[in-house]
This record gives C-alpha cells, sequence and structure tokens, in this order.
C-alpha cells in the first residue's frame, strides 16, 4: 500500500458543495480506500491505497463524489513522495524573508502548455510573486492569499488546467500525516 493525498476543489466553501468529512471518509473506505483521514473541512484526505496512476484515484474519487454527496467536484492526487517533494523544492523556503504564513502552492491537475505558461510569467504582481515547477505553482503571498490575483480562478483561465491551492501549514501537516517527516 502507498499512502497518496487527495485535494478536492471547492468543497464546504461558502455554503456549496457541503460534504461532511466523516461522511466523505465511510464512502472512500466502502469502495476499497485504506487508513483514510481527513484534516480540516476543506477536502484535505490521506489514505492508502495499492499503487495506482494519480489519474485513476482521481476518476475513482470524483465518481465516488458524485455518485454519493451528487456534486461535481475536481480532485487532485498526490503521492506522499510527491508532496514531499513539493515541499522540499519551494524555492521560497531558501529565502531568509519569506515568512512561511505567506506561502501557498497551488497544484495543477497538468503540466500546462508552455505556450499558455509563457503568457503569465513572469509570476509577480506587487509583493505576490510565484514561481512555476511542472503541475505545480509556488506561491509567496506577503499581504495574504486573500488579496492575490494568483487565485485557481486565474490559474485554470490561464492555463486550462484545474487548480487547488492550500498554505504551507496545511502542506506540512498533510505532509506529517501521511507518515513524512516533520519540517519546520
Amino acid at each position: 500500500m502507498n499512502a497518496y493525498i487527495a485535494l478536492l476543489r471547492g468543497i464546504n466553501v461558502s455554503g456549496s458543495n457541503l460534504i461532511r468529512m466523516d461522511a466523505l471518509k465511510s464512502s472512500m473506505e466502502s469502495i476499497g480506500f485504506r487508513s483514510v483521514r481527513t484534516y480540516i473541512q476543506s477536502g484535505n484526505l490521506v489514505f492508502d491505497h495499492q499503487e495506482m496512476p494519480n489519474s485513476e484515484l482521481e476518476s475513482l474519487i470524483g465518481d465516488m463524489i458524485l455518485n454519493d454527496f451528487k456534486c461535481k467536484v475536481p480532485v487532485i492526487v498526490k503521492s506522499s513522495i510527491e508532496i514531499k517533494s513539493a515541499i522540499t523544492n519551494n524555492p521560497f523556503i531558501f529565502e531568509k524573508m519569506t515568512a512561511v504564513n505567506t506561502l501557498h502552492i497551488t497544484f495543477l491537475s497538468g503540466i500546462p502548455d508552455s505556450r499558455l505558461l509563457t503568457s503569465i510569467l513572469p509570476l509577480k504582481e506587487g509583493t505576490d510573486e510565484g514561481f512555476v515547477s511542472q503541475d505545480n505553482i509556488y506561491l509567496n503571498c506577503p499581504q495574504g492569499y486573500g488579496r492575490t490575483k494568483f487565485t485557481n480562478t486565474f490559474f485554470e483561465k490561464k492555463l486550462k488546467v484545474v487548480a487547488t491551492t492550500r498554505n504551507w501549514k496545511t502542506m506540512l501537516k498533510l505532509n506529517e500525516i501521511a507518515g513524512g517527516e516533520h519540517f519546520n
């Protein structure tokens, strides 16, 4: 069994796509996912499953949510190894003046087309800045994520992929829940 993290886009936000985490956990277990753990109410799942492509796990989870909860929710799955790599490769953590509470990571459903990506580079707007690495976008938003133009919707419109963002504290906790090392 391998540890995976599923990041659900747009559940339990502003009263839409309401899904109780205990019900979601039960549904996941009923279709064969093991050791399902949830973290906060915004759609973070850690689970064990036999090795399988992320895209297949995304389809299984998305179909289960549609069937059991009657809502269509984008799902991005990453292995625990991919999450650890995303954490250790954040270019902003090496900058001495970067506060951890300003850091976020946007996961994309695939590597964006290079022409579309070029159209948004450099990712710099005021004090906000971003760095793209494959299907991850690292963000540093000193004024807060709520004030940045680099939102999920921005990336989805510009890059034609699904995007979901998590703050750095959440990423560290998901890594820890998945059995990864503790990062400061």
